[in-house]
This record gives C-alpha cells, sequence and structure tokens, in this order.
C-alpha cells in the first residue's frame, strides 16, 4: 500500500502523515528523511547526494526516486509506506510512476491536505522547531526564553530564518505554482483524495483514516 501526503509549508503533512502511518502499521517517510540517511550511510547514492546538498542545489529527480525505490525494497516498508511531501512537482510523480510501473507497484492513492493561504500564513509564522528532534510546534505570541521547549523532547525551540511573513508567501506562491499541475494529475488518475486541514490535529487525523477507509484503501 503506497499512499502520497501532499500538503503546502504548514498544512501539517509531516505530522498527519506520521500519525496515519501509525494508525495502519505502514512507514512514513520524507524526502529529506531519504536525503539525510543517504548521506549517514555513505555509499554511492549517498555520496552524490551530499555533494548536491553541499552545494545547496535541489537533489535531481532521478537520484531522489531511485532513494525511493530502494525504501519500498527494505523489510519495515512490506505493509506499505506514506510518502511525505514527495513528489512535489509533475516531472517527479510522472517519473515515479513510471518507475513504479516497471517493478508491478503503483501509488494506490494521494491525500492532499487543504488548507487556506491565510491560515497558512498564520501556522509558519508561529511556527517554531525543535533544535534536537526537529519537532514542529505552532505558538502564538512571543515566547520567553524560558518557554522555547520542545513538548515532546524538552529540547530548545528556534524559528527558522525564513518563517517571516514576506518568506512565508513566496515560498507559498512557489509551492501553488508547482504543485497545481500535480494536484491535477493525480484527480484526473482517480487517485485524489481532498481532506479539510483546518481544525485541531486529532480531528484532521480522523478525517484522513474515515477517508482512507470509506476508499477501502485500508
Amino acid at each position: 500500500m503506497y499512499i502520497v501526503f501532499l500538503g503546502a509549508p504548514g498544512a501539517g503533512k509531516g505530522t498527519q502523515a506520521t500519525s496515519v502511518a501509525k494508525e495502519f502499521g505502514l512507514v512514513s517517510i520524507a524526502s529529506g528523511d531519504l536525503f539525510r540517511q543517504a548521506v549517514v550511510r555513505g555509499d554511492e547514492l549517498g555520496k552524490k547526494v551530499k555533494e548536491y546538498m553541499a552545494k545547496g542545489v535541489l537533489v535531481p529527480s532521478e537520484i531522489t526516486v531511485q532513494m525511493v525505490l530502494n525504501k519500498l525494497d527494505a523489510p519495515e516498508s512490506l505493509n506499505g509506506v506514506i510518502f511525505d511531501g514527495f513528489p512535489r512537482n509533475l516531472k517527479q510523480a510522472e517519473a515515479l510512476d513510471e518507475a513504479l510501473k516497471k517493478q508491478n507497484k503503483k501509488i494506490d492513492k494521494v491525500v492532499y491536505i487543504k488548507v487556506e493561504e491565510k491560515e497558512l500564513v498564520r501556522r509558519l509564522g508561529g511556527r517554531w522547531v525543535c533544535h534536537s528532534c526537529q519537532a514542529p510546534c505552532t505558538i502564538e505570541g512571543i515566547l520567553a526564553i524560558e518557554q522555547r521547549k520542545c513538548r515532546k523532547c524538552g529540547g530548545e525551540l528556534y524559528q527558522r530564518p525564513d518563517d517571516n511573513r514576506e518568506t512565508i508567501k513566496n515560498r507559498l506562491k512557489v509551492y501553488f505554482t508547482e504543485t497545481a499541475p500535480l494536484i491535477e494529475y493525480y484527480r484526473q488518475s482517480g487517485r485524489l483524495i481532498e481532506v479539510e486541514g483546518e481544525g485541531n490535529v486529532e480531528e484532521i487525523t480522523k478525517r484522513i483514516n474515515s477517508a482512507l477507509r470509506k476508499k477501502a484503501i485500508i
């Protein structure tokens, strides 16, 4: 069972992918995690990834797709995988479908977590990240230094330099420009499931689980 989670920055796809994967016994992976794991392994693929990351440029689609295929062959992926935020554009989606087809595999469904831009800007503007575990945390207002602690591990929270209002709007503009064709691509193939992404985390998780069960996917 292979499922893709799509959503703009701030939509909460990472949090939801982890929760839903745990509920159904799947593995949740993000392209960023695959890159870091490859670099740590230090194999041929990892060395290539490290070179691109060191240059500060995007890892080519063909390398990313190969890493995804390798992950699907891993023992822990036997029951299925939820991809968090990959593919990111139409080119990657087509390349992934073609590669999976050669292995008699396919992306079964794509969950698009839909959130209005105004809400995304609000969330990202109040987003903090843990230095230790990298878990995101959305907080309203200004935090005192002694309050900047992760709820999960107690690590120090920080805000990314690109989480300012103007940069956020530019990031969202790029996202929607690249992703709109991707969403339509999956919709036309009958694989897209749109889920309302506003509300508390638990409510959204229930919507996603319900939608997947309703579609007889799980």
